[in-house]
C-alpha cells in the first residue's frame, strides 16, 4: 500500500514538474430545492413559441398559448394557488418566431404584445390596473405597423415603458421605438428616425438595449441580407445613456438611423456567409464595466470557431476562444433548429474567471474556462452545479423529440431567495411549419416556486 502511495505522489510531481499539472475545482449555482409547483393549463407541443411569466409585487402574470393555440393570460396572487384566466382574440398558428411579452407600468396597468410575425401590431392594454378581464387590442401610434414583429417592452431611466419592434421583414427591416404616456395612456415616437435602418436591403438583428453595470444602455447587433440565416454579417455596437442619444464605443456621436455605412459601429466585420446567425451574439460585463461580446464565426480556414470581442484602449480586441478543425455550414429559411452550433453567454464563477458552455455536432457538448483579464481560454477543469433541482428534469410527455422548455420571470417577486419558472414540453423547431407526422398530447404548463437553501 505504501508503495502505491509512494508511485502516486511520484506522478503527481512529475506531472507538475512537467507544466501537465490536473486541477479540478468545483462551483456550485445557488442551491435551489421546489417549494411549490402549480398546473396553469394545457399548451401545444407540436411546435415551440416563447411564453412569459411575470411577477410585479403581490400578483402574478402568466402569458402562453392554450391547447387551441389561443392566447391566455393567466394571473394570481402570489399568496393563492388560484388562477384566473382569460383569452384573448388572437391565435397562433405554427409559428416560432410568435413569442408573447408582457410589462406592468408604474400605474398597474398591464401591457401585452405578441403572436406577430410581418403581420398587423397585436397590443393589448388592461383598462383597469391588474384586471385581466379589461383587456382590450389597441393600435399604440397607428403608424408603421401593418408588418411588425419582434416586440419588446423597455423602461427608461425614469421607469417608464418604452417599446420596440421591427416593421418590415428579414432583409428588409426598420426598428421602431416607442414611449408610453401614462397620463394620457398613448403611445408617441421616442425617436423621430428608426434606430436602425437596412435603407432597403438588409436588416439588424439587435440583442437589446440592456441597462449594463456602467448605468448605460448598450445593443449588439449583426446585419441580415436576406431571409436566408446564412447571410447575417458585421456584428456591431453602440451605447446610450436615454437610448435617445447614442454612441460609438469609442464615445462618437451616432446619427440615426444607425445604417451599415457608420464603420465606426463595426466590432468584427463578418461577410456574409461567414459563420455568425442572430441570436448568437452575448453580452456580458467585465469588473470593469467594459462590455464583452462572444459569438460564433468561421476561421479563415472555413472551420466554426467561437470569439469574444472586448474594447480596450480604443478599439475592439478580438480574440479566438477555441481552436477546432470542422466547419459547420449552415443556411435556411423560418426557425431554424440546431445548426450545429450553440454557445452561451459568459458567466463569473469567481473572481477572475468566467466561463461559457457550446453545443457542437462533432465535438460535443463543452464548457470553456476563461481568464477575465487576458480574455484567453485556460486550462482548468471546473464543474457548475446544476442551475434547477433534479426533478424539473423528469419529463411528463414520452415521445420521440420532446424537449424540456422553461421560462425565467421576467420581474420579481421581491423576496429574497424565491425564483419562479415556466416549465413545459414541447418538440423543436420546424420552420414555422406544422408536421405531417402525429403530434405529442398537450403539454401541462407548470409553474415552479423555488427556494434557495
Amino acid at each position: 500500500m505504501r508503495f502505491l502511495q509512494f508511485l502516486l505522489l511520484l506522478f503527481v510531481v512529475l506531472c507538475c514538474a512537467s507544466n501537465v499539472c490536473f486541477s479540478a475545482e468545483t462551483f456550485k449555482a445557488a442551491p435551489f430545492v421546489v417549494e411549490e409547483v402549480l398546473d396553469v393549463g394545457k399548451v401545444p407541443s407540436g411546435f415551440p413559441v416563447g411564453f412569459c411569466l411575470l411577477t410585479s409585487s403581490e400578483r402574478q402574470y402568466v402569458a402562453y398559448y392554450d391547447q387551441d393555440h389561443r392566447m391566455t393570460i393567466a394571473t394570481r396572487r402570489v399568496d393563492s394557488k388560484k388562477w384566473q384566466y382569460q383569452v384573448l382574440e388572437t391565435k397562433v398558428g405554427w409559428d416560432s418566431h410568435n413569442y408573447i411579452t408582457m410589462a406592468v407600468d408604474r400605474d398597474g396597468h398591464l401591457h401585452i404584445s405578441g403572436n406577430m410575425h410581418c403581420v398587423k401590431l397585436i397590443y393589448f392594454r388592461t383598462q383597469k390596473p391588474g384586471d385581466i378581464t379589461t383587456l382590450k387590442r389597441y393600435a399604440m401610434t397607428g403608424k408603421a405597423e401593418a408588418r411588425a414583429t419582434y416586440p419588446k417592452f423597455l423602461t427608461d431611466l425614469q421607469g417608464e415603458l418604452v417599446f420596440n419592434y421591427r416593421d418590415g421583414g428579414s432583409g428588409n427591416g426598420r426598428r421602431i421605438y416607442n414611449k408610453y404616456d401614462r397620463k394620457t395612456r398613448s403611445w408617441s415616437r421616442l425617436l423621430d428616425k428608426p434606430l436602425f435602418d437596412g435603407q432597403g436591403k438588409r436588416n439588424a438583428y439587435p440583442m437589446g438595449p440592456v441597462r449594463g453595470s456602467d448605468g448605460l444602455f448598450h445593443v449588439v447587433w449583426v446585419w441580415r441580407d436576406t431571409p436566408d440565416c446564412a447571410t447575417n454579417h458585421n456584428l456591431s455596437y453602440a451605447k446610450s445613456k436615454d437610448m435617445l442619444h447614442w454612441q460609438t464605443a469609442l464615445g462618437g456621436k451616432i446619427q440615426l438611423p444607425m445604417t451599415l455605412g457608420n464603420k465606426s459601429l463595426i466590432v468584427d466585420p463578418i461577410e456574409s456567409g461567414g459563420g455568425i446567425i442572430n441570436g448568437c451574439h452575448r453580452l456580458f460585463f467585465d469588473t470593469d464595466n467594459r462590455p464583452v461580446i462572444t459569438y460564433h464565426k468561421s476561421d479563415a480556414n472555413g472551420n466554426m470557431q467561437i470569439y469574444a470581442a472586448r474594447f480596450e484602449e480604443g478599439a475592439w480586441a478580438v480574440r479566438q476562444l477555441t481552436e477546432w478543425s470542422k466547419p459547420v455550414k449552415f443556411s435556411g429559411r423560418g426557425s431554424m433548429g440546431f445548426i450545429g452550433i450553440k454557445i452561451s453567454g459568459l458567466t463569473r464563477v469567481k473572481p477572475g474567471i468566467l466561463t461559457m458552455t457550446y453545443r457542437h455536432r462533432d465535438y460535443g457538448n463543452g464548457r470553456l474556462v476563461i481568464d477575465e483579464k487576458t480574455l484567453r481560454p485556460i486550462d482548468k477543469k471546473i464543474t457548475v452545479g446544476k442551475e434547477y433541482p433534479k426533478e424539473m428534469s423528469k419529463r411528463q410527455i414520452d415521445f420521440e423529440g420532446i424537449e424540456i422548455r422553461r421560462k425565467a420571470d421576467i420581474g420579481s417577486s421581491g423576496q429574497e431567495g424565491v425564483r419562479y419558472i415556466l416549465q413545459w414540453e414541447t418538440l423543436g423547431r420546424n420552420r414555422d411549419r406544422r408536421r405531417k407526422s402525429v403530434l405529442p398530447k398537450p403539454s401541462m404548463l407548470r409553474l415552479y416556486k423555488l427556494i434557495s437553501r
